[in-house]
């Protein structure tokens, strides 16, 4: 069987869809050259042969095979199924990132959904976003022979929010990379709370910098509040007091990420909703206490491994960050149990579970 995953994501700028797409493709390809099944081929499209690194902030290939490679997606959209067909080349199972506009013709058409935040909280989305978001659903999400959702709280908003029949959509939890796993801390000037992500509205970090002025003065003394990630949309204001009364880090590059969260003595969370929550799980692998909001999927992931607040309370939020600064040794019991439950969240269980999925989407 021959499996094309959109990995348009590998030639742009971004975060999560790109990380989730490049360890699953990864975790693909070894499955199924592992699987003792040779008939078995997993493709990456639009021509992507290799995908060697992991660059949230630009393309993994050169700047002309990056722009060929973007026009070949453009002309399938523009010209219509038969030149995508061409590109997938007697593709079984085609899984369609967001930018797809067209359905293939001969391969069955598959999808993830990552998230419905587009649908609960159009306010924290561009414009842009809005439009692109509804595109995917009527153009592939509405037509798709199955869907992926990469948690039971996302599949249960498709099915209320879009419509979608339970038979058509299977939660298949996604994945932290291996370097996670027990990483070996970085060492900084003194101890910090960390928070990583980008800096967009959806992330709520006002919030946060509220609740950590509310801190006592001798903790914010002790611990750093230290933020990791790109600028996104709308966020000058927030950017400004980042970077007033807290230490920011900007982008971080993958390879030292890992370091850098298993350093932390309190990894925070204060997002409005997620549709996984990969910055939780991957604090959870590295041995790092979890405060997180206790919205949309985040209780769910963590389970008993993370501590829980409401994201818009000020009061709560602040009291959360005190207790466990306070407590070395609850963070050290948060930080077990987190541990424990991060190894439901494999990439080779992820892919294992996909290859059974596309198997069946196919007919096999």
């Amino acid at each position: 069987m021959k499996i094309t995953i959109d990995a348009t994501s590998a030639l742009l700028r971004s975060a999560g869809v790109k990380g989730y797409t490049y360890h699953w493709l990864r975790s693909l390809r070894q499955q199924a050259a592992h699987g003792g099944n040779d008939s078995d081929e997993i493709l990456a499209f639009p021509l992507l042969k290799t995908w060697t690194r992991l660059d949230h902030e630009h393309s993994t290939l050169a700047l002309a095979p990056t722009i060929a490679r973007l026009a070949a997606l453009h002309a399938a959209n523009a010209l219509g199924p038969a030149v995508l067909d061409l590109l997938l080349r007697g593709t079984d199972v085609f899984h369609a990132g967001n930018l797809v506009r067209q359905t293939p013709g001969k391969a069955r058409l598959t999808a993830t959904i990552h998230d419905l935040t587009s649908w609960i909280m159009p306010e924290v989305h561009t414009q842009s976003t809005l439009r692109a978001d509804r595109t995917f659903e009527e153009r592939i999400l509405k037509p798709a022979n199955g869907l992926i959702a990469v948690s039971k709280n996302t599949r249960q908003d498709a099915i209320r929010l879009l419509g979608i029949k339970p038979e058509r959509i299977r939660t298949i939890y996604s994945g932290v990379a291996d370097e996670y796993f027990d990483a070996r801390p970085q060492a900084r000037p003194k101890p910090y709370v960390l928070f990583v992500g980008t800096v967009e509205p959806r992330k709520n970090l006002d919030t946060l910098l509220d609740a950590w002025r509310s801190v006592r003065p001798d903790l914010r003394e002790q611990f750093d509040l230290v933020m990791a990630g790109p600028q996104g949309w709308n966020s000058a204001a927030t950017m400004t007091r980042i970077r007033r009364e807290a230490t920011y880090l900007g982008y971080v590059p993958e390879a030292e990420m890992p370091g850098l969260v298993a350093g932390a003595a309190l990894f925070v969370y204060p997002s409005l909703y997620e549709g996984f929550g990969f910055p939780v799980v991957q604090a959870m692998a590295a041995n790092v206490a979890v405060l997180s909001s206790q919205t949309s999927c985040l209780p769910e992931i963590a389970g008993d491994g993370a501590a829980y607040m409401d994201p818009r309370s000020v009061s709560e939020m602040s009291a959360q960050l005190v207790r466990l600064l306070e407590s070395p040794e609850e963070r050290s019991k948060l930080a077990q149990l987190g541990r424990a439950r991060s190894e439901n969240y494999r990439w080779e269980r992820c892919a294992r579970e996909s290859l059974t999925f596309f198997r069946e989407v196919a007919g096999n």
